[in-house]
């Protein structure tokens, strides 16, 4: 049995850990090749599933539209809702987790309704001494500043408040610095 040194064991996991990170930077890259591939008013709901793959979730609208749901939390900063009209051609792409679609979410409302306009969220906490639920969604506040959208649900999942604040996960990872 051959014990390896530490800088061989290094030189050994340096392929494995090279491969993850081409795969995240090819993951991360994805959206915006696959998006550009769609065009509204002519692409249909299978050239959207070929470009972007299954949906996290498929919301019924009025008049027979649907919307499909492309979740990229929680390490992403971005969630897409992609509407295909009754007569199967895609009218609309949004990018939900922005300041105007935060400033819709207001005290009282379903956490329900909060969670069909922005998607999937990265991160949900109870916390049992206030009797409250914490729900987070990673966004981008400008091309180079990650935040976090945070609503306050209580026990019957009515929003209590909502805020944004620093991705405190983002701060960790560059030691505090931006």
């Amino acid at each position: 049995m051959r014990i390896l040194t530490g800088r061989q064991l290094q030189r050994q996991q340096w392929p494995r850990w090279l491969g993850c990170v081409v795969m995240a930077l090819v993951v991360a890259g994805c959206d915006p090749i696959a998006l550009d591939k769609l065009k509204v008013g002519q692409s249909t709901e299978a050239d959207v599933r070929d470009a972007m793959g299954t949906p996290e979730m498929v919301w019924n609208e009025a008049g027979g539209a649907r919307t499909f749901e492309y979740n990229r939390q929680p390490a992403g900063h971005v969630n897409y809702m992609i509407t295909i009209g009754a007569d199967g051609k895609l009218q609309e792409i949004k990018q939900v987790l922005t300041e105007q679609e935060f400033a819709k979410i207001k005290p009282g409302m379903a956490y329900d309704q909060a969670r069909r306009l922005l998607g999937k969220p990265a991160k949900e906490m109870w916390y049992p001494l206030k009797q409250e639920q914490h729900v987070d969604w990673r966004y981008l506040k400008d091309p180079t500043t990650s935040g976090m959208f945070t609503i306050v649900l209580d026990k019957q999942r009515i929003i209590l408040r909502a805020y944004t604040g620093p991705d405190m996960n983002e701060e960790y990872r560059n030691g505090g610095q931006r």
